[in-house]
């Protein structure tokens, strides 16, 4: 049955340097929360702190209703007692042992009789794919397959818990695109509560219940990946996510509905905010046209590249780019004059001074 993960006010400090700093967040059973930011936001060390592989200086961690760490009260339970399944991003196979051998060296230590371990390895390598390896040898196989070999080590193990530390970094685009789905669909069939560290947004966005966004050791938000990219919390969470990267528009509100940028007006609910603002506007949500149009902003193609299913236009005008993108291949040429329409229902505001979102009070 799975299992609830919580996380209350941690830290965890390496000399002067704050690596996790004072973090809240609930993982709810059976689901798949994501761990995301750029390098060295502190993802890999709360990821740790949860397996027990290091200590941290304050706060606590439960796993269901079992307190496995608690700075105050003094407890710090081995890793091997947290009910946890690891898989890392080097996959830790021993290589001088058969895939039967890595697979059952843990369970082993349980005294499972034979039978019962023959079994367990039969169905973690089917859920894996890799049926009839159990013979081979981690140098007989390509990463990908290793990859597998170790998520059926966790599956056998039977955890009320996955963590996973970055799985997939090792392995080429085309192979880390299909075991996005099959652990995707691994999580599905074992319906275990799921930790899982990327620095991958499409990784986060694609697989993920949730997804918690990490910089300088703070939880940036935590929310859906649907939430997290069409309504991020502040300005450092909407620049992260999105390929291509979301258009972030310098200008002022008047506290009425519209946004001054440059030399044009943006029409978007203000909720009363005046000052310094950043209208924030995915490329997709941009309507782009080579006639002019009722409320259309005249802008000049200064980019056009075209991908095969999708085209990327960046558009300048003055000293003010855009980008935008299109479906199929685009026709719009160089220096050509275009028209953008941003779709207001589609626009978020931020605070300039604070980055945060501007919501109706």
């Amino acid at each position: 049955m799975a299992t609830t993960i919580t996380v209350k006010d941690l830290t965890k400090r390496f000399g002067d340097v704050i690596a996790v700093n004072r973090v809240n967040l609930t993982v709810e059973p059976g689901s798949f929360l994501t761990l995301l930011g750029p390098s060295g936001c502190g993802k890999t060390t709360l990821l740790r702190c949860i397996a027990g592989l290091e200590d941290p200086d304050e706060g606590e961690i439960y796993i269901g209703d079992k307190l496995v760490f608690s700075h105050a009260k003094g407890i710090s339970i081995q890793p091997g007692h947290r009910d946890l399944g690891l898989v890392f991003q080097n996959y830790a196979l021993w290589p001088h042992m058969t895939v039967f051998k890595n697979i059952t060296f843990a369970l082993e230590i349980q005294k499972l009789p034979k039978s019962e371990l023959e079994k367990r390895v039969k169905e973690a390598l089917a859920e894996v794919q890799m049926s009839g390896y159990e013979d081979r040898y981690p140098r007989e196989m390509s990463g990908g397959q290793q990859q597998r070999i170790a998520l059926a080590r966790m599956l056998a193990y039977r955890p009320k818990v996955f963590l996973m530390d970055e799985p997939l970094s090792n392995l080429d685009a085309r192979l880390r695109m299909d075991m996005r789905a099959e652990l995707k669909h691994l999580h599905h069939v074992a319906g275990a509560t799921t930790v899982y560290v990327t620095h991958d947004q499409v990784e986060a966005l694609t697989m993920s219940s949730k997804i918690a966004v990490m910089k300088d050791g703070l939880l940036q938000q935590l929310d859906t990946p649907d939430r997290v990219y069409h309504y991020p919390a502040n300005l450092f969470v909407a620049d992260f996510i999105g390929n291509p990267k979301v258009n972030l528009l310098d200008g002022d509100a008047n506290g009425n509905n519209s946004v001054t940028v440059g030399d044009f007006k943006v029409e978007i609910a203000t909720y009363g905010m005046s000052g310094k603002a950043v209208v924030a506007v995915r490329p997709e949500d941009i309507a782009i046209s080579t006639r002019p149009d009722p409320g259309a902003v005249e802008f000049i193609a200064y980019s056009v590249l075209p991908s095969g299913a999708d085209s990327t236009i960046v558009a300048h005008r003055g000293d003010i780019e855009v980008t935008v993108r299109v479906m199929g291949i685009s026709k719009i040429r160089l220096d050509e004059k275009i028209w953008l329409k941003f779709d207001q229902q589609a626009l978020n505001l931020y605070d300039k001074e604070s980055g945060n979102l501007v919501v109706a009070k």
